[in-house]
This record gives C-alpha cells, structure tokens and sequence, in this order.
C-alpha cells in the first residue's frame, strides 16, 4: 500500500476520531443527568439544553464516527486484501472532502441549537436546511466510498477471474452492497420529505412516511456499523490472538446472509404505529428473527476460532483456552470485550423483536441500554482495538502505551457494564428515553429508579475516563511515539479455508436479487398504502 494511500485512511480515522471525542464527551452529561446530578449550566453558552446535548451525543457517535471510520478501514481492507491498488485516489480525496463538507454543515446547525431533533430527524420537527444538506453529504460519500472498492475489486478481478476474494475484502463488499440498498430509505426521506419542507417549499410533512422511510435505514444501519467489526473478528482477530479461523466458508456465509436479510426489517421500530398494517408487522417481526441466523452463525464461529486459538496457546479444560487468549495484546483485549458485550446486547434485541414484549419496553429506557451494548460497544470498542494496531501501521510509529490502552478497554467494559444495566433496569420499570429523567416531574412517584439511575451515572462516568485513555493514546502515537513500528497486516489463516466455499457465495446478482425481492415484499404495499392515504402536518420549527 502506498503511502498517499496510507495517508488517506489515516484522515477518514483521524476524523471519525474527532467525533467521538465530540460526540462521547456529552454522553456522561446524559448519564448523570439521570442520576440527578445536572452539569448542563455549566456547558452554556456552546450547549443551551439536554436535548441539544443529546441530539450531538447521537448525531456524531452514531453516525459520523462509525461512517469515518468504516470508510477508511473498508477501504483499507480491500486494499490490503486484494494486495492491489485503490482504484482512485483522486476519488477518494474528492470523497473525503465532501463528507468534511458535510459534517461542516449539519455541526454547524447543531451546534448553533438550529438542529435540536436527535439523531432520528422525526417530523413533524424541522431543524435548519444545513443539517439534512449535511448528512445527506455524509450518505452521498459512503457511495463514492463504495463505488471506489466495486472498482478497485472489478480491477483485480479481471486478472484474478477463478480466485475466492480474500475474506477481509468479501466483507467490505457485502458491507456496501447491503448499505448502498439500505440507504435509499433515507434517501428518500431526505430528498422528498425533509429537505423541501426545511426550505418552506412544502407546507407539511407525513410523519408516519417519514418514519418508514427511516426505519428502511435505521435498523439496516445497525449492520453497516457491525459488518466491519465482523471483517475484523473473522479476517484479522483469529491471526491476532494466536490461533486460526474455524470456518471461511461459514465467515462468507454470514456476511452474506446480511444483503437480504438485514433491510426489510425496519417496521419492528413501528409495531405502536397506527396506519401500518398487523400483517406488515409480522412480516418484519418475522425476518428480523431470521436475521438472527446469520448472528447465530457469526457466534459459533468466533467462539470456535478463540477456542482453537487458546487451546494453541495451552488452554485446557472446558474454559481454560478463555484465560489463554493474548490479553497482554490491547488490540485482541479490546475485541473480544466487544464481543461479550455485543453478545449482551443481542439477547436484549431479540426482546426488541418481539411483538408482545416489545410493547412493554418500546420507548423507554430499554432502548438505549440495547444501542449502548450494539454500537457503543460491539462496534465502537471493536472499532478502538483496531485503531491499536492499524494507526501504528499507517503511521509508522508504535503504540505509545499498551498499560493505558489495556486500560482504556477494561475500563470501557466496566463503565458499559453499568451503564447498560443501569439503563436496561430503567426500562423495564418503565423510564422513557429521550427525557431528562433527573428533572422530571414524575421523579419523585419512581423513587425505585435511583439505583438503576445510580449505575448509569457511574458507568457514565467510568466511560469518560476511558474515552480519554482512548484520546490520549492515539494522539500520543501519533504525535509522540518516536519509536518504530514493526506491525504486519494480520491476515487469518482458516482450519476449513476459502477452497470449501461454493462460488455461490461470490455470485453478488443473486443475492442483490434475493434482497430487492425480500425488501419489495416486505415495504411496497406499506409504502403504497402510505402514499395512498398521505397526510402532511404541519413542521414545528426549532430554530
């Protein structure tokens, strides 16, 4: 990989990190909002409520940090897969700079309080024209982004016409096939929906459209930020901790599997929604279990490749080969305290899923105690352990500490611990999100929600201070480490390898295919049904 090459992900990794330092930064003001203590006052005038505060927290964690950072370690990923190089620079810097454009716009709304509508954009809220032209930026970038990997792999498959694509860069193919699919919805949304109505072209806005709109991206989303830690567990983990892959085949499958599977789903966000059929909600009740299959696979194979990687290392005994994992290594400690947490958010999901139960916990608490697990930890703690040996690898430079970022992951696992707990507790005692439980009127009737309460203020806490255990590290290694680093690519060998799966696998027509028909049935006659009974209200305003 070249150097300009190497240059360009670095920026993508670079920005995602700014983000998060924006963006995580006011989490543990939520969290200890919620534990009654309410440092807001003393943010004015640069944050003016909790829910401007709340609206940044989402809008940078969830969408500009894990965007950036896929972005460049996808790209990376097929690069360094394919041993070939990227398809166009010029491209890539051109992609780069209008997703900088972006963010430039939708910060500038939200920091300036014309934007305070969560990261969810519902209508009939209308934040300024800058924040949907923004992220609509942002989405147009993960395009070029993906139009930049189909051409590099068209590239070396032309001189490689029988060879199974390396496993890192099958995964960042079915990452952008399934995406570019899903991000339509919101596309959608945008361009027809909020964008003119932000500009006064149109008077009113449909705000049970919109929200089907959004939730044909917002749950295939989930799999746009959790593909990429997949390509690392499967890809690079394996060889990281000292031992082999399980399965290829059994890795291609499962990500695979997510192309169809994964967009037409979106309407168990809308199982209270009136106006949206019963039998539409079971649809999407149902193929949200299925898409569970795929995780099922994801979960027996890694376990199965930390055990073989263990059992080399000397473990013995049913659990022994646990304990023998290269904890040592804060790249190997961050991931797979990722995993256990994801694994913990994904029982949490299925509760999700589920019609009945569901209602009991839909739009309280719950909620976000399920998303801190997934994306803030599966994803973002996933994400950090790869940044412990890919910004030494593009930099140059080794790891300026591996104590503080041993810590920085320990320590994100505790305060996650807590905080999920905290806010999972919450929800089943009927707390709702999106609401500043510490000054609310109804406090005082709950008073069984201090000690949940409690645990999310301190798991907050506790993620403050690893977040910048995160900070300091990187830029430390970035700008201080002097010493060399001497780290290669980890690239997975595989008990069962590449030659046992079926070309089918890499037949991407027929599982683009297979998911336009799954998501033709499951949104058309919703969205036929909406358009044939369209009812604008009018916008409210918050700028």
């Amino acid at each position: 990989m070249s150097q300009p090459e190497r240059r360009l992900v670095a920026w993508f990794l670079y920005v995602a990190m700014l983000a998060l330092s924006i963006g995580a930064t006011l989490g543990p003001f939520q969290a200890l909002e919620h534990a009654g203590i309410n440092l807001y006052p003393y943010l004015a005038p640069f944050i003016r409520s909790y829910y401007q505060g709340l609206s940044i927290h989402g809008v940078f964690n969830v969408l500009v940090w894990t965007t950036f950072f896929i972005s460049g370690f996808l790209t990376f990923a097929t690069m360094s897969g394919l041993k070939h190089p990227l398809y166009s620079l010029k491209l890539g810097w051109i992609t780069f700079w209008i997703m900088i454009a972006g963010i430039g716009l939708t910060g500038w709304a939200l920091f300036s309080d014309n934007a305070t509508v969560m990261f969810t954009s519902y209508p009939p809220l209308k934040a300024h024209p800058a924040y949907y032209l923004g992220l609509t930026l942002v989405v147009v970038g993960t395009w070029l982004v993906s139009a930049n990997i189909f051409l590099t792999y068209r590239a070396w498959r032309r001189d490689h016409p029988t060879e199974r694509t390396p496993l890192a860069t099958f995964g960042a193919l079915a990452t952008f096939v399934m995406w570019d699919i899903a991000s339509l919805g919101i596309a959608a949304e945008f361009l027809t929906l909020l964008i003119p109505a932000s500009f006064g072209i149109t008077q009113g806005t449909d705000p049970l459209l919109a929200r089907a709109f959004f939730w044909f991206t917002g749950h295939p989303i989930v799999y746009f930020w959790l593909l990429p830690a997949y390509v690392s567990w499967y890809a690079m983990v394996p060889k990281q901790a000292g031992g082999k892959l399980f399965s290829d085949p059994l890795a291609r499958l499962a990500l695979v599997l997510f192309i169809p599977f994964s967009i037409p789903v979106g309407l168990h966000h809308q199982f209270t929604d009136p106006g949206i059929s019963e039998a539409w909600k079971m649809v999407h009740a149902a193929l949200t279990f299925v898409v569970f299959f795929p995780s099922a696979l994801t979960a027996f194979t890694l376990l199965a490749s930390l055990e073989n990687a263990g059992r080399a290392r000397g473990g013995r005994g049913w659990f022994g080969w646990f304990f023998k994992l290269r904890w040592d290594d804060p790249a190997v400690a961050a991931q797979v305290l990722a995993m256990l947490l994801f694994a913990a958010g994904g029982v949490s999901g299925i509760i999700n899923a589920s019609y009945d139960l569901n209602l009991m916990v839909h739009n309280t608490a719950w909620v976000p105690g399920h998303f801190h697990l997934t994306v803030g930890s599966g994803v973002t703690l996933t994400f950090m352990g790869i940044s412990y040996w890919l910004i030494p690898y593009l930099t140059g430079r080794k790891l300026w500490s591996r104590r503080v970022a041993l810590w920085q992951a320990w320590t994100w696992f505790a305060g996650m611990l807590l905080l999920g707990r905290g806010l999972h507790w919450l929800g089943l005692l009927g707390a709702p999100r999106r609401t500043m439980l510490g000054a609310a009127a109804y406090r005082a009737l709950n008073p069984e929600w201090g000690l949940p309460s409690l645990l999310v203020g301190v798991g907050g806490g506790i993620l403050a201070v690893s977040l910048y255990l995160y900070l300091v590290e990187m830029a430390a290694t970035i700008w201080f480490s002097r010493e060399p680093a001497d780290i290669e690519v980890p690239e997975a060998e595989a008990v069962s390898g590449p030659e046992h799966a079926p070309f089918l696998l890499e037949r991407w027509r027929v599982w683009i295919g297979a998911a336009v028909v799954l998501t033709a049935i499951g949104y058309v006659p919703t969205v036929v049904q909406l358009l044939a009974h369209f009812n604008p209200v009018a916008s409210l305003r918050v700028w």
